[in-house]
């Protein structure tokens, strides 16, 4: 059975959304850090710490993670910090 949605691997990096982790005191400048990114095709980039082996045994019902799919953490200050550049649906 074919997927709804396919992440497609050549869209680029456009811009940040909301801050980076040094702004929001989360990183020094130099360190591995949390980000979200705006795609240019419109589909939104998360980088955060994986941890799918943590949740995967005790997800919410109806959640489910595919074999290519990981659950990532990100600060909850860097999610709020992005709000005014989420457009709404």
């Amino acid at each position: 059975m074919a997927r709804m949605w396919e992440a497609d691997p050549s869209a680029s990096f456009v811009k940040r959304l909301g801050k980076s982790a040094a702004e929001l005191g989360n990183s020094k400048d130099d360190d591995e850090c949390p980000d979200i990114w705006q795609l240019s095709n419109g589909d939104v980039a998360v980088i955060g710490r994986d941890l799918t082996v943590h949740y995967s045994s005790h997800l919410p019902g109806g959640v489910r993670l595919g074999p290519d799919e990981r659950l990532v953490v990100i600060p909850g200050n860097m999610l709020s910090a992005a709000k005014e550049d989420i457009p709404d649906a």
